[in-house]
Protein backbone atom coordinates (compact mmCIF):
# COMPACT_ATOMS: atom_id res chain seq x y z
CA UNK A 1 0.00 0.00 0.00
CA UNK A 2 1.38 3.09 -0.97
CA UNK A 3 1.30 6.08 1.31
CA UNK A 4 -0.23 9.56 -0.33
CA UNK A 5 0.71 12.81 1.26
CA UNK A 6 -2.06 15.36 1.91
CA UNK A 7 -1.76 18.77 0.40
CA UNK A 8 -4.52 20.71 2.17
CA UNK A 9 -3.23 23.82 -0.19
CA UNK A 10 -3.49 21.97 -3.84
CA UNK A 11 -7.05 21.11 -2.46
CA UNK A 12 -7.86 24.25 -1.74
CA UNK A 13 -6.56 25.82 -5.30
CA UNK A 14 -8.99 22.92 -6.52
CA UNK A 15 -11.71 23.98 -5.09
CA UNK A 16 -10.85 28.13 -5.74
CA UNK A 17 -10.90 27.19 -9.37
CA UNK A 18 -14.26 25.23 -9.33
CA UNK A 19 -15.80 28.05 -7.72
CA UNK A 20 -14.38 30.58 -10.32
CA UNK A 21 -15.70 28.67 -13.24
CA UNK A 22 -19.07 28.36 -11.63
CA UNK A 23 -19.12 31.95 -10.93
CA UNK A 24 -17.95 32.64 -14.68
CA UNK A 25 -20.93 30.71 -15.97
CA UNK A 26 -23.46 32.31 -14.06
CA UNK A 27 -21.88 36.03 -14.75
CA UNK A 28 -24.39 37.71 -16.99
CA UNK A 29 -23.10 39.02 -20.23
CA UNK A 30 -25.35 42.06 -22.00
CA UNK A 31 -27.32 39.36 -23.95
CA UNK A 32 -28.70 40.71 -27.56
CA UNK A 33 -32.37 41.87 -27.79
CA UNK A 34 -33.52 38.19 -28.36
CA UNK A 35 -31.81 36.11 -25.95
CA UNK A 36 -32.60 35.43 -22.79
CA UNK A 37 -29.79 36.00 -19.87
CA UNK A 38 -27.66 32.53 -18.09
CA UNK A 39 -29.49 33.60 -14.74
CA UNK A 40 -32.77 33.66 -16.25
CA UNK A 41 -32.14 30.02 -17.47
CA UNK A 42 -30.94 28.83 -14.32
CA UNK A 43 -32.79 26.45 -12.28
CA UNK A 44 -35.53 27.45 -10.18
CA UNK A 45 -38.30 25.91 -7.90
CA UNK A 46 -41.35 27.64 -6.43
CA UNK A 47 -41.40 28.27 -2.76
CA UNK A 48 -44.03 26.53 -0.61
CA UNK A 49 -45.47 26.96 2.99
CA UNK A 50 -47.25 23.79 4.30
CA UNK A 51 -49.86 24.32 7.67
CA UNK A 52 -51.35 21.20 9.33
CA UNK A 53 -54.75 22.50 11.01
CA UNK A 54 -55.91 19.22 12.18
CA UNK A 55 -57.84 17.57 9.99
CA UNK A 56 -56.30 18.77 6.62
CA UNK A 57 -53.07 19.76 5.25
CA UNK A 58 -52.92 23.34 3.60
CA UNK A 59 -50.10 23.43 0.66
CA UNK A 60 -49.24 26.94 -0.68
CA UNK A 61 -46.95 27.66 -3.42
CA UNK A 62 -45.55 30.15 -4.99
CA UNK A 63 -45.78 30.70 -9.48
CA UNK A 64 -46.02 33.82 -10.20
CA UNK A 65 -46.42 33.74 -14.24
CA UNK A 66 -47.48 30.10 -14.51
CA UNK A 67 -51.34 29.23 -16.25
CA UNK A 68 -53.03 26.40 -15.04
CA UNK A 69 -52.80 24.36 -18.10
CA UNK A 70 -49.07 24.89 -17.55
CA UNK A 71 -48.97 23.20 -14.62
CA UNK A 72 -49.00 19.23 -13.54
CA UNK A 73 -49.72 18.41 -9.96
CA UNK A 74 -49.77 14.88 -8.70
CA UNK A 75 -50.30 13.43 -5.23
CA UNK A 76 -49.85 10.53 -3.61
CA UNK A 77 -50.83 10.10 -0.10
CA UNK A 78 -46.85 10.41 1.11
CA UNK A 79 -45.99 13.57 -1.29
CA UNK A 80 -46.87 15.92 -3.79
CA UNK A 81 -45.30 16.73 -7.04
CA UNK A 82 -45.58 19.91 -8.52
CA UNK A 83 -44.42 20.65 -12.14
CA UNK A 84 -44.42 23.29 -15.19
CA UNK A 85 -43.30 25.79 -17.25
CA UNK A 86 -42.51 29.10 -17.67
CA UNK A 87 -42.54 30.44 -21.42
CA UNK A 88 -40.90 33.33 -22.82
CA UNK A 89 -42.96 35.43 -24.82
CA UNK A 90 -40.48 36.86 -27.28
CA UNK A 91 -42.11 39.79 -29.61
CA UNK A 92 -40.31 41.54 -32.38
CA UNK A 93 -42.11 44.67 -31.27
CA UNK A 94 -40.71 45.28 -27.89
CA UNK A 95 -37.45 47.67 -28.48
CA UNK A 96 -35.37 48.39 -25.80
CA UNK A 97 -35.09 45.22 -24.24
CA UNK A 98 -31.50 45.09 -22.98
CA UNK A 99 -32.18 43.00 -20.37
CA UNK A 100 -34.03 39.58 -18.67
CA UNK A 101 -33.62 38.36 -15.35
CA UNK A 102 -36.83 36.38 -15.52
CA UNK A 103 -36.79 32.92 -15.02
CA UNK A 104 -37.72 30.97 -18.16
CA UNK A 105 -38.33 26.63 -18.82
CA UNK A 106 -39.45 24.13 -16.54
CA UNK A 107 -39.41 23.24 -13.21
CA UNK A 108 -40.43 20.64 -10.68
CA UNK A 109 -40.56 20.37 -7.13
CA UNK A 110 -41.37 17.11 -4.98
CA UNK A 111 -42.80 18.00 -1.25
CA UNK A 112 -42.74 15.33 1.22
CA UNK A 113 -45.95 15.13 3.45
CA UNK A 114 -45.96 15.30 6.91
CA UNK A 115 -48.48 12.65 7.11
CA UNK A 116 -50.66 10.52 5.07
CA UNK A 117 -53.21 12.14 2.74
CA UNK A 118 -56.54 11.37 1.05
CA UNK A 119 -55.19 12.08 -2.41
CA UNK A 120 -58.15 11.31 -4.25
CA UNK A 121 -59.84 14.43 -2.29
CA UNK A 122 -57.82 17.08 -2.82
CA UNK A 123 -58.81 20.18 -3.79
CA UNK A 124 -56.87 23.24 -5.70
CA UNK A 125 -56.82 26.98 -6.52
CA UNK A 126 -54.44 28.90 -8.47
CA UNK A 127 -55.03 32.43 -7.92
CA UNK A 128 -52.83 35.59 -8.32
CA UNK A 129 -49.55 33.17 -8.79
CA UNK A 130 -50.27 30.97 -5.54
CA UNK A 131 -51.12 27.76 -5.84
CA UNK A 132 -53.09 26.60 -2.89
CA UNK A 133 -54.04 22.57 -2.23
CA UNK A 134 -56.15 21.88 0.16
CA UNK A 135 -55.34 18.08 1.25
CA UNK A 136 -57.48 16.26 3.93
CA UNK A 137 -55.74 13.93 5.97
CA UNK A 138 -55.96 10.02 6.03
CA UNK A 139 -57.75 8.75 9.74
CA UNK A 140 -54.88 6.56 10.91
CA UNK A 141 -56.05 2.72 10.53
CA UNK A 142 -54.55 1.58 14.12
CA UNK A 143 -56.79 3.89 16.04
CA UNK A 144 -60.47 1.63 14.60
CA UNK A 145 -61.40 -0.83 16.76
CA UNK A 146 -63.35 -3.71 15.57
CA UNK A 147 -65.31 -6.31 17.23
CA UNK A 148 -64.34 -9.44 16.84
CA UNK A 149 -66.82 -12.33 16.96
CA UNK A 150 -66.54 -16.43 16.71
CA UNK A 151 -68.08 -18.10 15.08
CA UNK A 152 -68.21 -21.55 17.01
CA UNK A 153 -68.23 -21.02 20.50
CA UNK A 154 -67.34 -24.47 22.03
CA UNK A 155 -68.10 -24.95 25.94
CA UNK A 156 -65.64 -26.87 27.92
CA UNK A 157 -66.81 -28.90 30.46
CA UNK A 158 -64.94 -29.58 33.51
CA UNK A 159 -64.86 -33.53 34.65
CA UNK A 160 -64.26 -34.22 38.24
Amino acid sequence: MALIRWEPFREMELLRRQMDQLFSEMSVAEPSKSEVSPVARTAWVPAVEVHDNGSELILRAEIPGVDSKDLDVQVTQDAISIAGEHHYKHSEKSHGNIRSEFRYGKFQRIIPLPSKVQNQEVKADLKDGILTLTLPKLEPEQNKVFKVNFENTATIESSN
